[in-house]
């Protein structure tokens, strides 16, 4: 059976719920600039805010090469491996720890932990890992991922929540302006494999270095994020002229997947490269024994006026 909600909440009266199903996000209710709390998650089916893996994204043909051995897992996208197989970590039921509030009383977090065994999907290793969600006065919702594992793996972990800045989950996301730092993508073919390559994305619908509506074109694209060193920095702002919401990304990873889904959301997937496990020149993926994976991504909630929006100058 699975353990109720989970909710954690500030002073302004914003909250976010959880549920152990997937770790998942199952809605964000911030203000908006008249100061009325809204919902700003879209449930898109399937995986929409769970966390998935143990391979966030893809894996061409299900197969990838380790220390000179072949790992084939199973696939669940025509003859590839998505957000970890079939059975992945978004359709687990996490374990779930206490709630607690930070010494000063402005955050709230909770700890999702999950093992998986030796073989699970076809990944090799015991992997022990962790989620901490925390939310704090200041609308911002900071994600730790950690882990660990008893023999050489590969891991990619994300969640595949999904956004619409209006509060409700049906108007259309084309006038909702977005922000990337990102001069680069990688390209993939018609089953969305990269092919490798690192391009511009001058020139292409994908510039969103100065801040511009989304449109109406579907995107499904990982952008290759500047300045990666693994600290935490600014990479993504989202922002809707209506109701004032301001969304800013921060995180500690190479990648940010732009998928609009539907139309009616959009998800900023903060992750390492699809198929890095197959592609020498992208961010390594591999996890050994001895070493602990950790990944932070923090969503952060306000109100702006549109002239204090980034440009991208």
């Amino acid at each position: 059976m699975i353990d109720s909600t989970v909710v954690l909440f500030n002073a302004r009266g914003e909250r976010v719920e959880l549920s152990p199903y997937g770790a998942a996000i199952t809605a964000i209710y911030v203000r908006d600039r008249q100061g009325r709390v809204g919902n700003v998650t879209v449930d898109e089916g399937g995986s929409a805010g769970k966390v998935v893996g143990r391979y966030a994204n893809r894996i061409a043909n299900g197969r990838f090469a380790l220390d000179g051995r072949v790992y084939q897992l199973a696939t669940n996208e025509s003859s590839n491996t998505l957000h970890g197989g079939p059975d992945g970590f978004a359709k687990r039921v996490w374990k779930t720890g206490a709630t607690r509030t930070s010494i000063d009383g402005s955050t709230m977090s909770v700890e999702f932990s999950l093992n998986s065994a030796a073989g699970d999907q076809g990944f090799p290793g015991n992997l022990s890992c962790n989620v901490v969600y925390s939310f704090d006065d200041e609308a911002a919702l900071r994600i730790a991922y950690g882990a660990t594992c008893d023999e050489p793996t590969v891991l990619n972990l994300t969640n595949h929540v999904y956004f619409n800045l209006s509060g409700d989950s049906s108007p259309s996301i084309a006038s909702q302006r977005l922000w990337i730092a990102s001069d680069e993508y990688t390209p993939v073919d018609r089953a969305m494999i990269p092919s490798g390559a690192i391009v511009p994305i001058a020139g292409t619908p994908r510039d969103f270095r100065k801040m511009r509506p989304i449109g109406a074109v579907a995107f499904d694209t990982n952008f290759v994020l500047d300045a990666f060193t693994g600290d935490l920095r600014v990479v993504a702002e989202a922002f809707d002229d209506e109701s004032g919401r301001r969304l800013r990304v921060e995180t500690t990873e190479p990648g940010l997947q732009l998928y609009t889904g539907k139309g009616n959301a959009f998800a900023l997937e903060t992750q390492h490269f699809p198929d890095s496990p197959n592609h020498a020149n992208f961010p390594s993926t591999v996890l050994r024994p001895g070493q602990r994976f950790a990944s932070t991504t923090v969503y952060r909630f306000m109100t702006t006026p549109s002239t204090e929006l980034r440009t991208g100058d």
